[in-house]
């Protein structure tokens, strides 16, 4: 209460404060006929006692009319409250204060929405009255706990470790590969700058330039158009080390969050489990698994090769052909004919999967199309190979390894939710599980083009010293030091450890990547004089107390997001400019027949 005019917030009297005189702020959250209101700030509610006599009629009488939502200032005496009347579930439910004055300070009109966590209202709507949603108890703990982390963040980098917190700048220029960068205009003809999707390039040159530490809370910028839960502007956790290993990057984030964890959600045990990039992949079917439950991905090649099952053959014979599966538990009970169609349906418009379906019946037999090409041997070892217990549903494919793993991995979350859905607890909600994934590839095909590859990560990744002699002789086969954070399967994190040596920076630009190394010229140049080996990471910060908090979206742990479509439906930007205004930027807007119509209208 240091630097205000109030006595003690809304969430601090209680009864050892009986008989003292106090003056709260607040809005008025509730008020009953006219014989008590209740009063919240940012830290709880106390319940205030509208005086009856005739001696305070004025004070009745203004709250008694005061609209919900509206400002008061109250001053009164705390009483305790009469026998059975206290409210255990309030913190301040012992006691009330007994109103002698009071003052509206600001009127609130008709409200949008009721400031309350259980009314439902539409995400355009909360966003639009952004300030009015700010008020509710889920939001501001959101907040407050975000608040917290950081602050030990910053503690445990730099007032531990030695790190040195360091802004760079946010006018910079287009970086090869990655995102789709923001463009801001310049007042020279035809010249933009990019707004940085991170600070990857200057915190690799504080390296260069001797710093040895580097941290920042670091505001990010990715055009990504309409993708869900993810935001055009976010905030990262930013790390760079100069004479570090992996390793040592990892052992320093396994602290940084243990430091930093609120005290409320338990506890975290480091060292964090690894897994590599194909382990990844060959048991959940991605690269952010999600551990937290079974149902891991089987491979059950060995169990039907024998078989003469048409498509069981075909994909065997593919060079990378496999079958695996993956076993629901109780599917027959708690997943329907419905969702198990809706199962098929996925895989197939997804990733063009055929899904087969096998259940165990009670008397312990198979029940599927399959079981008639399969002897009593087969099926036997099929049962024990996937720890098949009675009404369990195997879902089983066949075909390239990557795109099996990839639609049953998919089918393996889909299949969790549909049983937590029905009833069965999968997933802890209080649990935190994490998990580190090693040894990605540097480079992967391009999506549109697969004779040409692009950065698994990002083109300053170093690769893995065993693979170094192949990164000029068979690329494509060359693991990186890139290591990713994951957290209940949501990535949290991700780094490398860099490419130091400019030669190299400049063979894997140019020959491996085909892009222009001239962009990167200042980079390059600072790499040959004498550069350090070093590293970093960057956190996702809205991701991870998204996580921690468990709220439904990004959107919800960010004081004022933009909508699905990247806008800010408050503020209603991004917004029209006037061509006067573009005249100094040497920039005219060609606008589509169907908006020019519009304006004209």
């Amino acid at each position: 209460n240091s630097f205000v005019t109030r006595t003690n917030t809304c969430g601090e009297l209680r009864s050892a404060h009986v008989g003292q005189k106090v003056t709260l702020y607040g809005w008025v959250q509730y008020q009953r006929q006219g014989l008590f209101l209740v009063l919240r700030d940012f830290q709880g509610l106390t319940q205030v006692v509208i005086p009856q006599d005739e001696a305070h009629s004025h004070v009745k009488e203004l709250l008694s009319n005061a609209p919900l939502e509206s400002v008061l200032r109250v001053t009164g005496t705390v009483s305790p409250r009469p026998l059975g009347q206290e409210n255990p579930k309030m913190p301040t439910g012992d006691i009330e204060v007994k109103a002698e004055t009071a003052e509206i300070l600001n009127s609130c009109k008709k409200l949008p929405f009721e400031i309350k966590d259980f009314i439902k209202k539409s995400e355009a709507l909360r966003m639009q009255y952004r300030y009015l949603d700010l008020r509710s108890c889920r939001l501001q703990s959101s907040l407050r706990l975000r608040s917290r982390v950081v602050m030990s963040m910053r503690e445990y980098l730099c007032n531990l470790h030695g790190f040195v917190d360091v802004e760079t700048p946010t006018l910079f220029k287009r970086t090869p590969g990655g995102a789709k960068e923001f463009l801001v205009p310049s007042r020279e003809a035809g010249k933009f700058y990019s707004l940085p999707q991170s600070p990857q390039q200057f915190k690799q040159l504080l390296m260069v330039g001797g710093l040895d530490r580097y941290f920042q809370v670091a505001r990010c910028y990715r055009d990504e158009g309409s993708r869900p839960d993810r935001q055009p502007e976010f905030t990262q956790i930013d790390i760079e080390m100069s004479f570090v290993d992996q390793a040592g990057i990892q052992r320093l984030v396994e602290g940084l969050l243990q430091h930093s964890w609120p005290e409320e959600r338990g506890s975290i045990m480091t060292p964090f489990p690894s897994m590599t990039y194909e382990e990844a992949l060959a048991e959940y079917g991605t690269d952010k698994p999600d551990t937290r439950f079974g149902m891991k991905i089987v491979d059950i090649s060995d169990v039907l090769q024998g078989s003469n099952i048409q498509f069981v053959q075909k994909a065997l014979s593919y060079p990378h052909g496999s079958i695996r599966a993956i076993c629901i538990p109780q599917g027959v009970k708690y997943l329907t004919n419905k969702d198990l169609e809706s199962l098929k349906e996925s895989a197939k418009s997804q990733f063009n999967q055929e899904i087969m379906e096998i259940s165990r019946r009670p008397d312990g037999s198979l029940k599927s199309l399959l079981t008639k090409f399969l002897g009593e041997k087969e099926q036997s070892e099929l049962i024990q190979a996937l720890n098949m217990q009675e009404d369990d549903v195997v879902l089983l494919a066949a075909g390239e390894h990557k795109q099996v793993c990839s639609a049953l991995g998919a089918l393996r979350l889909l299949s969790a939710n549909l049983l937590e859905a029905a009833g069965l607890a999968l997933r802890d909600p209080r649990a935190f599980h994490f998990l580190w994934v090693v040894d990605f590839p540097l480079f992967l095909p391009k999506a549109e083009n697969p004779t040409e590859l692009e950065s698994a990560h990002h083109p300053f990744t170093a690769p893995h010293p065993s693979d170094a002699s192949l990164l000029y002789s068979d690329p494509t086969k060359v693991r990186s030091q890139h290591y990713d954070l994951v957290l209940n399967g949501s990535e949290v994190g991700g780094g490398s450890i860099r490419i130091h040596s400019a030669e190299q920076q400049r063979f894997v630009l140019e020959k491996v990547l085909k892009e222009d190394s001239e962009v990167l010229s200042h980079l390059i140049e600072a790499l040959e004089f004498g550069a350090p080996p070093h590293g970093g990471i960057a956190l996702g910060l809205d991701r991870l107390i998204s996580l921690i908090v468990d709220a439904p979206s990004i959107r919800d742990v960010i004081a004022f997001p933009k909508s699905f479509r990247g806008r800010d439906l408050m503020g209603n930007a991004p917004d029209y400019v006037t061509p006067e205004e573009l005249e100094p930027y040497h920039i005219q807007v060609s606008w589509p027949l169907e908006e020019k119509e519009a304006k004209k209208n």
